[in-house]
């Protein structure tokens, strides 16, 4: 009976229809059992019942124990399969033919655009299971589960999913709901808070999901070190960090030149720096920029006098603007001036 539950788990068989056919082929044998029809001995009818359903009684918890032994090796071979699929997909080195073979029985069409999200706990997770069952759930949900994976790598929550081509809002409509949809779903688990999800672009083809990835994962990295504490992280924002990242050399010439004369100030230059990024950040506006800042706009007019004091470069000029912009950036990135200048 064993062998015949674990055949059921192979072949798809629910485990509750296995059981009912067990117990339909038990009621067929009892009928054909000779002589019970007629007899008057009720303990002779008695005894050969009690028989058969002590008999079937065994037979199918052997019969269950099989099926969920044969369930729980599928589980672990799908996972597993699953586990080496998101890894080759999220490198994007391995051979295009079997990736598509391979992406088929998980419902994953890998001609179509997609994008990865990754989800960051703040604090590490003695068991992911809940958090998968989590934004399988949601996810499933709100996309359905074809073309959907949901995974883990390297101490990441990792989901690939259908991403519209035709992208919206600067390119963040369909990263912003798919980030969001994570963040809600797995900030209500009690743990792994606070959680930190960044999104790439959406990218078609096999190659697309590692480009996505790479971008997601990139973004995540960078907001960790501008010390960011946004949820939800789009790719699409922080691409100019890309740009300036690539060449550190040429962007801390650039801070050198620009910014460091500002440490001259009294308070050094971490108030001057802190006033750019949001008189940058609300387009110029000193009225908007003193809100924010929790100081008076004669503050903010003081301190961009400052700077322009200081370093030569004015915030109103337009050409002033962009280099100062641009360093302002790069300090972010570079921790300056928490931290020294690299040599």
């Amino acid at each position: 009976m064993g062998a015949l539950g674990r055949r059921a788990a192979e072949q798809g068989v629910s485990a509750g229809r296995a059981v009912r056919l067990y117990l339909s082929a038990a009621r067929r044998v009892w009928r054909q059992f000779p002589h019970l029809d007629r007899s008057d001995d009720s303990e002779a009818v008695r005894a050969a019942a009690d028989a058969v359903l002590q008999v079937v009684d065994t037979a199918v918890a052997t019969l269950a124990e099989g099926y969920a032994v044969a369930r729980r090796e599928l589980v672990r071979r799908e996972e597993s399969l699953r586990r080496e699929l998101v890894d080759d997909l999220l490198r994007g080195d391995s051979d295009l033919g079997g990736l598509v073979e391979r992406a088929e029985p998980f419902g994953l069409d890998l001609a179509r655009v997609h994008q990865v999200a990754l989800a960051a706990p703040g604090r590490r997770l003695p068991d992911t299971e809940a958090a998968i069952s989590a934004l399988e759930r949601a996810v499933f949900d709100r996309l359905g589960d074809r073309d959907v994976l949901v995974a883990t790598k390297e101490g990441l929550l990792v989901v690939i999913a259908p991403a519209d081509p035709v992208a919206t809002d600067r390119g963040r409509g369909p990263a912003g709901n798919l980030g969001t949809l994570m963040h809600g779903e797995l900030d209500r688990l009690v743990r792994g808070r606070p959680w930190q999800v960044a999104v790439g672009r959406p990218h078609p083809g096999v190659y697309g999901i590692a480009r996505s990835y790479e971008e997601a994962r990139e973004a995540l990295t960078t907001a960790r070190r501008l010390h960011s504490e946004t949820s939800v992280i789009d790719a699409h924002d922080l691409l100019i960090y890309r740009v300036l990242l690539r060449d550190q050399p040429a962007m801390v010439d650039l801070v050198r030149a620009v910014l460091t004369p500002l440490a001259q100030a009294r308070g050094g230059a971490e108030p001057l720096l802190d006033t750019l990024n949001e008189y940058f950040a609300c387009g110029e506006v000193s009225t908007e920029a003193a809100r924010r800042l929790h100081v008076s706009v004669r503050t903010v007019t003081y301190r961009l006098a400052r700077v322009r004091a200081l370093s030569g470069y004015d915030p109103a000029d337009a050409r002033d603007r962009f280099t100062l912009h641009a360093a302002v950036l790069g300090a972010r990135a570079l921790d300056w001036p928490r931290k020294p200048l690299p040599a």
